[in-house]
């Protein structure tokens, strides 16, 4: 049986961007929230939480970059340029926001100066994901095979809507880790502010979904054509459940559920994202197999990433488990 190359090496790269949405998220989460934690301690006990993952977790950007250049070179072509500026201010803010991890644990005297680098780097960084998102799904103008738009096509109304709802969401995924990893008055603060959170980033999404089907007439057909409605019918069901999980977590004052039900919202976002516009990998013109490098290439480097994931997963997990349980102030990274 002939494997359908493209079609695999599309579903590694979606998988690879969302996990590191769900795992870098909530890290950067954490950074947008630090402006609102209430001294020092507790700047580090957040800090603390994530200190032994979080470069781990941009392991996965990298794969799915590199995974993009490699295997759909003319998606990455095209995608790059259009996409420039938020991409550039996303990386320039990831690598400001690794520094300021750091070199907040070095010093006294500028320790306020990277706390708000530390802030700043993580609502960059989230920002210009969720616009660079909303400006993939707005469509991407192409003529011969090129990127034929303007140096400013990713600004629009919605693409900052999309940056904000991306932004919000990344700080629930923080508050419902905080919520996880932290005792005592510290997690009923986290608690409430999830609670405020959670209302804010289901408002955007809901305001995200009813936007996009009109953005094009094939996001229309994919979500309110026969049969397909079918199918695309679950998805409020499965978001109501969720919001329900999370809102009965954070009211019996759960651990777990709060954070795993605000990453299940990240995951059916990603769903409802796919629906759109599969299999278009640049909509609304450029298809995964018109994108993809020849299939020997393709075989290829699917032999080394298949030896690859498995390793990276591997880690990723025992990380978590080594330091999974709450955080106690007397330990951590100093």
């Amino acid at each position: 049986m002939e494997l359908d190359l493209p079609f695999i090496w599309a579903g590694i790269i979606a998988f690879a961007v969302l996990v590191y949405v769900v795992l870098d998220g909530f890290d950067l989460g954490i950074g947008i929230l630090f402006p609102f934690l209430e001294s020092e301690a507790e700047r580090d006990l957040a800090m603390n939480s994530v200190a032994p993952v979080w470069d781990g977790n941009e392991t996965w950007l990298v794969l799915g970059g590199g995974g993009l250049f490699a295997v759909f070179p003319l998606a990455y072509a095209t995608v790059l340029p259009a996409l420039y500026v938020p991409i550039t201010a996303m990386l320039l803010a990831l690598v400001f926001r690794g520094v300021a991890f750091e070199y907040r644990w070095r010093t006294k005297r500028w320790k306020g100066v990277w706390n708000f680098a530390f802030f700043g780097g993580s609502v960059v960084a989230a920002f210009t994901q969720g616009v660079a998102l909303g400006a993939l799904v707005q469509g991407i103008e192409i003529e011969n095979r090129a990127y034929a738009g303007g140096w400013w096509d990713w600004l629009t109304p919605y693409s900052i809507l999309t940056g904000v709802g991306v932004t919000v969401g990344y700080t629930l995924l923080g508050a419902t880790w905080l919520n996880m990893k932290i005792e005592d008055m510290f997690q009923e603060r986290m608690r409430k502010i999830s609670f405020k959170l959670a209302y804010a980033t289901l408002a955007l999404m809901g305001v995200v979904s009813l936007w996009t089907p009109f953005l094009d007439a094939v996001y229309f057909g994919r979500w309110f054509a026969w049969p397909s409605l079918l199918f695309t019918a679950i998805m409020p069901v499965l978001l109501l459940y969720t919001s329900y999980i999370l809102f009965t977590g954070l009211r019996d004052k759960r651990d777990h559920s709060p954070f795993v039900a605000a990453v299940s919202l990240f995951v059916l976002g990603f769903i409802g994202i796919g629906i759109s516009f599969y299999p278009y990998i640049v909509p609304p013109s450029l298809s995964i197999y018109e994108a993809a490098a020849p299939d020997k290439s393709l075989m290829f480097a699917l032999v080394g990433t298949v030896v690859l994931i498995p390793m990276i997963l591997g880690y990723t997990i025992y990380a978590y488990y080594v330091f999974w349980g709450k955080v106690k102030p007397e330990h951590g990274y100093h």
